[in-house]
């Protein structure tokens, strides 16, 4: 009896994870295709802010692989933007703003610092946001952030060794700089 209760509850709790796990997010191809489009033009604006005020060779490499994969997304999300009759973002989020004003006022080291933590922040949140536009209802969208998310996942992984060699290199106090 023990046992037949067991599997039945077991049974249950496979059949609901299952069942919330096929549930698909209410993501809709305009609200999505804004706010990727926001969050690549702020990755685009602060890679370019690197570019100019980093002091170290791997920021700079960093930053150029993000304007480049940036500016990539946003054309293939040009692209979904057409078919389904929505326009991208020109602007970046308003949070990302305020990052990269906290951001035009640090130099050197401080600078670098703040850009890698800022940058492990951000594709944290993306890849968030993709996560969930994965289970969107709207095929394309699904689609789209799918073969997205794994790009963004890398992103996140250079970010986190940009952040360990700048701790290893420097001697800015790097847990002070994961605030901003």
């Amino acid at each position: 009896m023990k046992m037949t209760k067991y599997l039945m509850a077991s049974m249950f709790a496979a059949v609901i994870g299952t069942s919330s796990s096929l549930v698909m997010a209410d993501v809709d191809a305009e609200d999505f295709i804004e706010e990727a489009s926001a969050k690549n033009i702020s990755e685009i604006e602060a890679a370019k802010l690197a570019l100019d005020k980093s002091t170290y060779p791997a920021v700079k490499t960093f930053a150029q692989k993000m304007i480049t994969e940036h500016s990539a997304n946003n054309t293939e999300l040009r692209s979904l933007a057409t078919r389904k009759k929505v326009e991208l973002s020109d602007d970046a989020e308003l949070t990302s703003k305020a990052k990269a004003a906290i951001l035009k006022q640090r130099d050197g080291e401080s600078f670098d610092v703040a850009y890698a933590n800022n940058q492990v922040s951000a594709h944290k949140d993306a890849i968030e946001f993709y996560k969930e536009a994965a289970k969107s209802k709207d095929n394309d969208v699904r689609t789209f952030a799918v073969a997205t998310l794994p790009k963004i996942q890398h992103h996140l992984q250079d970010a986190e060794k940009l952040v360990g060699e700048l701790a290893k290199s420097d001697t800015v106090d790097t847990t002070a700089e994961k605030n901003n």
